[in-house]
């Protein structure tokens, strides 16, 4: 079956563990968040996507009691925000490397990125951004947000995805004129 064998059930556009040991060695490994430092834990679209592509967790749609595939919540997902594959993309990628991926927390950031072995115990080093290859952003948002991310000290990383889906990383450090 799976390797963490977790169970999950998907609630009203969330994926929610509700099962203590589950939980406790779900968030141990950097995924989902606890609320009130209790259960349930909440995973992100991208994590439960990942992790049900892993086969480490199983998810029941709470509507109809029937166990949800992969292609089945990327759908449902997919449906509730048009950016889900691409987080879910990017997510993989990071973590297939060996990173902690947790949730972004504005600026258009999708993700903060956990050197290997730091989780948990420093703060993120990285944040991502995702945008699609050919897609227009405007040099005064780039410039926000990039100015935001060093107020933080922490590294704002463009991940770049092109039409095959293969995904290349930029590193911002300062825009000059």
């Amino acid at each position: 079956m799976s390797e963490i064998g977790a169970r999950a059930f998907f609630k009203n556009g969330k994926t929610i563990v509700e099962t203590q040991d589950n939980v406790k060695m779900l968030h141990e490994a950097g995924y989902g968040n606890l609320h009130n430092d209790n259960l349930p834990l909440v995973l992100s679209n991208p994590e439960a996507l990942y992790l049900l592509s892993e086969e480490k967790i199983s998810i029941i749609n709470s509507d109809d009691g029937r166990q949800l595939s992969f292609t089945e919540l990327a759908k449902t997902l997919h449906s509730i925000d048009k950016e889900n594959w691409t987080k879910y993309l990017i997510y993989r990628d990071l973590r297939s490397r060996g990173y902690v991926v947790r949730d972004g927390f504005g600026f258009g950031i999708d993700f903060r990125v956990y050197e290997r072995g730091e989780y948990d115990k420093k703060v993120a080093k990285f944040v991502v951004w995702g945008i699609h290859e050919g897609m227009m952003i405007s040099l005064h948002s780039l410039m926000g947000t990039l100015h935001a991310v060093q107020n933080m000290k922490k590294e704002l990383i463009l991940a770049v995805i092109d039409r095959r889906g293969e995904i290349v990383y930029y590193s911002l450090s300062q825009i000059t004129f």
